[in-house]
This record gives C-alpha cells, sequence and structure tokens, in this order.
C-alpha cells in the first residue's frame, strides 16, 4: 500500500509573489506501481499527476493544497489504498505599490515646493541687493 505522502516544497506555506510560476510535486515513500497522484485545492480535485504546474500565479490560486495517492493491491485490483499528504498553504502576496507610489509622489511635490521658494528668496535677496 501507499505510505507517506509529501509535497515539495514542503508544507506547511510557501509565499511567493504574483507572477511567480510554480510547480508542487507528490511523491511517496512507499508504494507500488502504479500510483496515481490526485491534487485538491481547498478539498476540491483540481489536477491529476505527480506535478502540478501552477505556471504565473495570482491572487486567485491562494490556497490549502494536499495531494492523494492511490494505488490498487491484490489480484482483483480492489483493494484501494490512499495516502493524503499534509497540507501545502500556499498565499499569493500582491505587493501595494499604491501606498509606497503616493508616498514618494508626495515627497517629490514637496521637495519641488521647497527648491521653487528658495529660488525665489534667492532672486529677491539678489534683486535687493544691487
Amino acid at each position: 500500500p501507499v505510505a507517506n505522502a509529501t509535497i515539495a516544497p514542503a508544507p506547511p506555506a510557501l509565499q511567493v509573489r504574483p507572477g511567480e510560476p510554480v510547480t508542487l510535486r507528490c511523491s511517496v515513500q512507499v508504494g507500488s506501481a502504479p500510483v496515481t497522484f490526485t491534487w485538491l485545492r481547498d478539498g476540491h480535485e483540481v489536477a491529476q499527476g505527480p506535478l502540478l504546474e501552477l505556471g504565473d500565479i495570482d491572487v486567485g490560486h491562494s490556497g490549502t493544497y494536499q495531494c492523494v495517492a492511490t494505488n490498487r493491491l491484490g489480484q482483483d485490483g480492489h483493494r484501494v489504498f490512499r495516502a493524503l499528504s499534509p497540507e501545502l498553504a500556499l498565499q499569493v502576496t500582491s505587493w501595494d505599490t499604491g501606498g509606497v507610489t503616493r508616498a514618494v509622489a508626495a515627497g517629490v511635490g514637496g521637495s519641488l515646493l521647497s527648491l521653487s521658494l528658495l529660488v525665489a528668496a534667492i532672486a529677491g535677496w539678489h534683486r535687493r541687493h544691487r
């Protein structure tokens, strides 16, 4: 029977940025062929096979992933064995650059205002002392 199903990269959590490619691999430490693999996301089947290639990740890929490994034993093949991997919490972190952009814009605007006032003060001083 199959046993000790595992996911690589190893659980419990994986954080990635949007746009990064992610591939999860399921394997078993014990079990005779043929072994089939089923991928679950939040408890729902999403794919078959030992590899789960998610491609370019987006926030919608966030969730809890598990792999179910299955094989059949006996001459009639009616004895079905399953091994469930530990859960992997995949979190896609979207970087909020809006706040950073606003802060930079405010800083540049304030610097330009200060520079304009300084130039005006120097010009005024220069006119008075002519």
